[in-house]
């Protein structure tokens, strides 16, 4: 499955990244929330798990998931996840790597169209990994910024961005608006320089630029007015103005100039 192998990738991209830091750095804030890094990766370290389970141990995940729902709500998802996962440091940093490494070996050879459990809707296999793909690329955002690295991104990022034009109705529906009939024409240039197309031709209502721009749009790493996406209509403006991929309640996208790589 191809977003297996690419999930693997953006992982190892971010640990790669986080090889050369101590406690002391793992600890540094980040420009999301407040969060520092090892609070980035005690996040993905839970919520890999809970995708593992999802599909090799479905029991196990309705359980976690029929406690933890209600505590979210209450109390925010920091405090739960914390408690849950109480590593810190270097040892959370090798526990993360380790169960990456071994869920993305287990998962050679199942039917990507399987149907799995989550915390919102059921979805496949290949929608799992691809949401666990997305989560890792747009936090990794917060680890390569706090740390003034810039990251090089490669054509992977596809499954981002197919997920970005996938939750145009959702988008739209969890910020309260109502769902446009008509959806924006994108012409998106990948790291590649390739050029990705969605929609039909229509320049009065299409948003046009990169395709990592787009994807930081979509995952709200980046406010658009901090990226070089050109939108036309008010319907691709609203959409990249307020674009949410990701399931959970409404969430605001970055303030302009909020988050950037940091210098020095």
């Amino acid at each position: 499955m191809k977003q297996t192998v690419d999930f693997l990738a953006e992982c190892e991209a971010l640990s790669a990244v986080l090889d050369p830091l101590g406690g002391d750095d793992l600890a540094r804030p980040t420009q999301f929330k407040g969060w520092r890094i090892e609070d980035v990766i005690v996040h993905l370290y839970f919520w890999n798990l809970q995708a593992d389970h999802s599909i090799f141990r479905p029991d196990e995940f309705s359980k976690t998931i029929a406690d933890i729902l209600p505590d979210i709500q209450q109390r925010g998802m920091r405090p739960v996840e914390n408690e849950r996962i109480t590593l810190r440091g270097a040892a959370l940093v090798k526990t993360w790597r380790d169960h990456y490494g071994d869920f993305c070996a287990r998962l050679d050879g199942i039917d990507p169209k399987m149907r799995v459990k989550w915390a919102g809707p059921d979805m496949s296999v290949r929608s799992s990994i691809t949401a666990r793909q997305m989560e890792t690329w747009a936090h990794g955002h917060e680890v390569f910024d706090c740390l003034g690295q810039s990251r090089v991104d490669t054509d992977r990022i596809e499954n981002i961005v197919i997920l970005g034009v996938n939750t145009f109705g959702w988008s739209h529906m969890v910020q309260g608006f109502d769902v446009p009939d008509q959806r924006p024409y994108l012409k998106l240039t990948a790291p590649s320089g390739h050029i990705w197309e969605y929609g039909d031709v229509d320049m009065e209502n299409a948003v046009i630029g990169s395709a990592v721009s787009f994807a930081q749009v979509v995952t709200q790493a980046r406010n658009v007015a901090d990226t070089d996406l050109q939108m036309s209509g008010d319907i691709a403006r609203r959409w990249m103005e307020t674009a949410q991929c990701f399931a959970g309640g409404k969430e605001p996208p970055p303030n302009q100039g909020a988050r950037y790589v940091q210098q020095g």
